[in-house]
């Protein structure tokens, strides 16, 4: 469904000292410098997939899925979208995609969302009984309820992001670009939402791209993930994958009914974290099984939990190493 064959993207920028003679002599001459965005990636997705973006600031992300979604000529490369090349902007190609951002909006301020829901129907050309049939389902989905009915300024901002959701899916897109689409929101509207891209996915057999600061969106959404660093890609897999490459090690969590000295943590594995009466070891997976059973035998154990580290270590880490998977 997406083929990316190295795609590269530069911008060329102006750059400046502050100041005011700096300002009066940009007038007659402007210095400036390319950037490079994107730097020669390739990778495949295939029709139903759903798919992780990840990178730091800055890393490029934004910038592809610009590209993909035709809003952006690339430098040099090879893109293709269901067939398709996202930059000639053919009308088919755009009734196949959507791309929804979680920092821009596209309903309008002083109308209710319904007002948008119209405009894109009309824009897309969907037949009205279409429109009916998947608006319906689209609201019962998202639990819209009656806030479609109330002028986009008055409602919160999960209750817009729904509202962008439905109006981004109207034409029943194939490929889903979503850019930070949890950004903002509380917890419960995070998990909704996560519950709706994915039952859109196994409803329609969308294909998604998302990107997302905020690891557990990737968790709970992305089983492979394609990690870029200024530019550059530097993993293309399967989370887990990842997870157990670049950190071969539980965590083993551990409360204790009572206090013990710190003598007696020794040999159960390096202690990542201390508290009074928690612990929390970090032990190669495969001497998981022995060392659980010698923290039973020897440390008042009240409770014990096993984990994989925290994803957004990992990605630290990666990224503060510049690591090649």
């Amino acid at each position: 469904m997406i083929e990316v064959d190295a795609l590269v993207k530069h911008y060329t920028v102006h750059r400046r000292p502050p100041g005011l003679w700096p300002a009066l002599r940009s007038v007659l001459r402007r210095p400036t410098e390319t950037v490079e965005a994107v730097a020669g990636i390739s990778f495949s997705i295939a029709p139903g997939e759903r798919v992780g973006f990840l990178g730091p600031n800055g890393a490029g992300k934004t910038t592809t899925l610009k590209v993909l979604s035709g809003l952006l000529h690339p430098t040099s490369g090879r893109a293709q979208v269901a067939g398709m090349t996202p930059w000639r902007r053919e009308p088919a190609f755009l009734r196949q995609i959507t791309l929804v951002m979680g920092q821009k909006q596209q309903l309008l301020w002083d109308l209710p969302p319904s007002e948008t829901f119209e405009l894109n129907r009309a824009l897309y050309e969907i037949p009205r009984a279409q429109y009916a049939e998947t608006l319906s389902e689209l609201t019962r989905l998202l639990d819209l309820g009656r806030i479609a009915a109330v002028p986009t300024r008055q409602l919160s901002l999960g209750e817009r992001m729904k509202c962008e959701l439905c109006a981004a899916l109207l034409h029943r897109p194939a490929v889903l670009f979503l850019d930070e689409p949890t950004i903002g929101l509380d917890v419960s509207m995070q998990a909704a939402l996560r519950a709706f891209v994915r039952a859109y996915n196994e409803r329609f057999g969308a294909t998604v791209l998302l990107t997302s600061h905020y690891m557990d969106d990737v968790i709970a959404l992305c089983p492979r993930v394609i990690v870029i660093d200024h530019g550059r890609l530097i993993h293309d897999g399967k989370l887990a994958d990842l997870v157990h490459t670049l950190r071969p090690e539980k965590r083993v969590a551990v409360r204790l009914s009572r206090p013990v000295d710190g003598r007696d943590l020794e040999g159960f594995g390096r202690v990542a974290e201390r508290a009074e009466d928690r612990v929390v070891f970090q032990i190669p997976q495969a001497e998981v099984k022995d060392r659980v059973g010698r923290l039973f035998a020897q440390l008042p154990v009240a409770d014990l939990t096993i984990e994989d580290p925290p994803l957004e270590e990992i990605m630290r880490d990666i990224f503060a190493a510049g690591r090649v998977a």
